[in-house]
């Protein structure tokens, strides 16, 4: 069963040791997975000593680690700057963060939204010339390669925010540690971990669910709103928390943690949207009148091979050229996503968690989106594991993004004049990154109908993520209102 630990004999003096769960044994597709080195470890197995070098947390830990080492590596080829013959994108290792030291004037000594219009969200400005100003500076007095020595800076403080967010995961399943492992081998993260600076977003946002996990309102609201200055995602994970508090009948607290992530983010921008308006607007402005990225299920529509052409499939076309359209069409399709997402949590037989209602939103909200980009996975990752820790299909998913990742850089070289594979490619591996996140999702709304499913669940466990919800009952109104059970029997 899901989070029961096991006695197991020691050889330190017959006393008796507690050991995790092990996923070979609680998940049939680990288990499968095992059966390559003999299978899982049977209770009655000669077990050697348990040195405390060997725990969940730091093999996990270490994991991580070699991950980002692994990632940096991937980069490696790109980190000079040296990108003639779509190097670049031949060797899979384009990276935001080397091309937009210059494209964002950092390599001139340019101060973000002072000197240039910065694309991007407050927080995420500010760290770009927090590490590329110095660089430049540098760079008067040294000969150096700028753009490698500011790709090695943000690689070593994104991947330092990577490795921390593992260990946040990890605070939030103590009971079920090797949940981590599946954020600390991602495929997906090893490909795109510095593609941009997403991460910076990222951590601060695991934070913050921990932070509410801890039962400190504040301190949640404090870190969402640092996660929302540097990109707007995290703000998509304020409203499950709104809904389960309403449910519950938390909504002090959830109103402490979100007029907290207010403050914070008003705190960050009021000073440059006061003194660089027109600058600060940029990143608005951008999303507003931006048109169909890559891989998006409107950029599958336009480009759906038919009758052995690309033309696409009907209205898609006209979308891609009438962004107006497109952005009122996505949003209600958002909105009607939403609105389905918080009846459930509303009415399903048992309060879903907030981990599972955090996936859903953001997964639909890229789902539905116009914008798609490769890096955005990352946001996915640390909510699919918190919300559905199985492995078959979380890596059937990261495969996919896998493949995309490689397909797009075949798209890029294409749209660059030198045509790799056909465009149906593309729009295949697009095609298996949407259906095997739907699918994820599916898994996860049946997890939520059916809390037997729920492997979270399996050991009598509420909402280790909600806070105040763990074990709250529903407010007296709701209709089958009640308090949460204690362990949910497997099902038959």
């Amino acid at each position: 069963m899901s989070g029961e630990t096991r006695n197991v004999p020691s050889r330190l003096g017959g006393s008796r040791l507690r050991l995790p769960d092990e996923p070979a044994r609680e998940d049939w597709f680990a288990g499968g997975l095992s059966e390559a080195i003999g299978g899982p470890l049977g209770d009655h197995a000669v077990r050697p000593p348990v040195r405390r070098y060997l725990t969940p947390v730091r093999i996990v830990l270490a994991l991580a680690c070699l991950l980002f080492a692994l990632h940096w590596v991937q980069k490696s080829p790109c980190r000079d700057g040296a990108w003639g013959e779509l190097k670049q994108y031949k060797d899979h290792c384009y990276t935001d963060v080397l091309a937009l030291y210059y494209a964002e004037g950092l390599g001139d000594g340019r101060v973000p939204y002072a000197d240039h219009a910065v694309e991007y969200p407050v927080l995420t400005g500010l760290f770009m010339g927090a590490l590329g100003l110095p660089v430049h500076a540098i760079a008067q007095h040294f000969d150096i390669n700028q753009g490698k020595w500011f790709y090695d800076a943000n690689a070593i403080v994104l991947s330092l925010l990577g490795v921390g967010t593992v260990a946040m995961v990890l605070a939030l399943r103590r009971r079920r540690p090797f949940d981590a492992l599946l954020l600390a081998i991602a495929p997906a993260m090893l490909v795109t971990a510095t593609v941009n600076w997403d991460l910076l977003a990222i951590a601060p946002t695991v934070g913050a669910l921990l932070a509410w996990s801890r039962r400190r309102p504040a301190l949640a609201g404090l870190l969402f709103g640092l996660g929302v200055a540097a990109k707007f995602y995290p703000l998509l994970i304020l409203g499950p928390l709104l809904v389960l508090a309403l449910r519950s009948g938390k909504l002090r607290q959830a109103g402490t943690t979100v007029l907290t992530a207010a403050a914070t983010w008003v705190v960050i921008n009021a000073p440059i949207a006061m003194l660089y308006t027109d600058s600060w607007l940029q990143f608005f402005r951008l999303n507003s009148t931006r048109g169909v990225d890559w891989g998006t299920v409107w950029y599958v529509g336009a480009h759906f091979p038919t009758g052995g052409k690309n033309a696409g499939l009907p209205g898609f076309g006209y979308l891609s050229t009438h962004i107006t359209t497109l952005n009122l069409l996505y949003g209600v399709l958002f909105a009607l996503c939403c609105l389905a997402i918080g009846a459930l949590a509303m009415f399903a037989p048992r309060r879903p968690r907030l981990a599972q209602l955090a996936f859903l939103v953001v997964a639909c909200f890229l789902i539905t989106g116009k914008v798609w980009s490769q890096q955005y996975v990352l946001w996915l990752i640390p909510l699919a594991v918190l919300a559905r820790p199985r492995w078959g299909a979380f890596l059937a998913w990261q495969l996919a993004e896998v493949g995309y990742f490689l397909a797009f850089y075949a798209e890029l070289m294409a749209a660059s004049g030198t045509t790799v594979v056909p465009e149906w490619v593309f729009v295949f591996f697009s095609l298996c990154r949407l259906v095997t996140l739907v699918v994820l999702v599916g898994y996860v709304v049946r997890d939520i109908l059916v809390p037997a499913r729920d492997a979270v669940r399996a050991d009598g466990s509420d909402d280790p993520d909600g806070g105040v919800f763990d074990h709250a009952p529903d407010v007296s109104w709701l209709p089958g209102a009640a308090r949460p059970a204690a362990p949910i029997p497997a099902p038959s």
